[in-house]
């Protein structure tokens, strides 16, 4: 398979790579080490500029006001603007834009004018209500919040935990089960406004990650309208589904980024740093950490991007998506870590990123669905069909 950049892709690549090394990282290093994000004036010119590149919405379909720009390309994209100290969960610190709640796309019209168009206008945020206490490597069958239909609503109990952006979001798609005795078959989808009675944000969940927590949600008795179901009842983890598959192409993306940079420094390091009269970059020991880094990089690229073109031709790419997160997430992890290593003390101060990207890579083998599920999606994928 063919994995060389058209002529177009390239000078998308180059442009992008020129506004995160031009723009982002000078922007950056005047900022805490710990920041995700920047002041209104920064954000607006900085989107301005991804504006005039038409590069702003990245991930908005284009019948809804995204940019043209086929799976492959973002996926290229998404390499380039992680590559800085916040990039692997503020990327550019927004300045490409947010492709909203994708589920929001299967909305009827009705829920498409109440959520989605102000969601891509700026003017709601809404979170994403999936996990709960129970845990579990299956989250369908983990869910406990359950909901019941009375009359013209419905009436839902239980929590969710590690919920991002609940307690600024004015409303949060959440799934609950709504039949006890169809497992995947017995969840649905709904929008809960935030206003909602019954509905609380209970905690603040401090996590690794730099300048982000998490939030633990309550429902009790809260009350939603029929109107608000999100698809059809008991087939909202169908939705859920699709979008933790599709979502992990670009995590795995972002991940790899990441590791890109950690590479490169290490490498320009190595050839600068001197010790007992010879530069680190002629030492072995060194010279093994970095090719095991490219190994790491070059094998996770490869699977991400393979993954990109199936789901761009429209072929299930479900086991494709589970190996990219499983091998950037993990090869990343180690790439961060032995650029670290290369750099001795200086690597877990403040001065440079790793020490940020280590706390924070170790969160991306969980996030999206840890390692151990990518392994079971993928495994279920090898023995109910022939790959090869």
């Amino acid at each position: 398979m063919d994995f060389e950049m058209t002529h177009e892709q390239a000078l998308i690549v180059e442009q992008v790579r020129r506004f995160v090394r031009e723009e982002i990282v000078p922007l950056e290093a005047k900022l805490d080490p710990d920041a995700s994000r920047i002041e209104p004036e920064d954000q607006a010119r900085l989107a301005a500029m991804t504006r005039a590149m038409g590069l702003y919405g990245l991930g908005i379909p284009p019948e809804f006001g995204g940019p043209d720009i086929d799976i492959v390309t973002q996926t290229l994209i998404a390499m380039e603007t992680s590559q800085h100290r916040a990039g692997l969960y503020s990327p550019c610190f927004g300045a490409f834009g947010g492709a909203g709640l994708a589920q929001l796309y299967e909305a009827n019209d009705d829920q498409k004018e109440r959520y989605l168009f102000p969601v891509l206008r700026g003017e709601k945020r809404g979170f994403f209500g999936l996990t709960e206490p129970s845990g579990g490597s299956d989250p369908a069958r983990a869910i406990r919040t359950r909901a019941v239909r009375d009359g013209d609503h419905w009436v839902i109990n239980g929590s969710k935990i590690f919920i991002s952006g609940a307690d600024v979001a004015d409303f949060g798609i959440v799934f609950a089960r709504t039949d006890a005795d169809k497992g995947r078959g017995g969840v649905t989808c709904f929008i809960v406004d935030a206003n909602t009675p019954g509905f609380h944000v209970r905690r603040v969940v401090h996590t690794l990650r730099s300048g982000h927590y998490g939030t633990e949600l309550q429902f009790e008795d809260a009350r939603v309208p029929h109107a608000n179901v999100l698809g059809e009842v008991n087939r909202g983890f169908a939705i859920a589904n699709d979008r933790l598959t599709r979502q992990r192409i670009p995590y795995a993306a972002g991940c790899i980024g990441v590791a890109i940079r950690a590479q490169e420094m290490s490498i320009e390091y190595a050839k600068q740093r001197e010790t007992f009269g010879a530069m680190l970059s002629t030492r072995q020991s060194i010279q093994w950490m970095v090719v095991d880094n490219e190994i790491d990089i070059r094998t996770a690229r490869w699977a991400t991007l393979a993954a990109a073109c199936k789901a761009q031709r429209g072929e299930p790419f479900r086991a494709e998506a589970a190996m990219a997160k499983l091998l950037a997430s993990e090869g990343a992890s180690r790439v961060v870590d032995r650029a670290i290593q290369i750099h001795g003390g200086y690597g877990v101060t403040k001065d440079f990123p790793f020490e940020r990207w280590y706390r924070e890579m170790r969160i991306r083998r969980i996030g999206e669905g840890p390692s151990e599920v990518q392994r079971i999606v993928m495994a279920r994928e090898l023995f109910d069909q022939a790959l090869y």
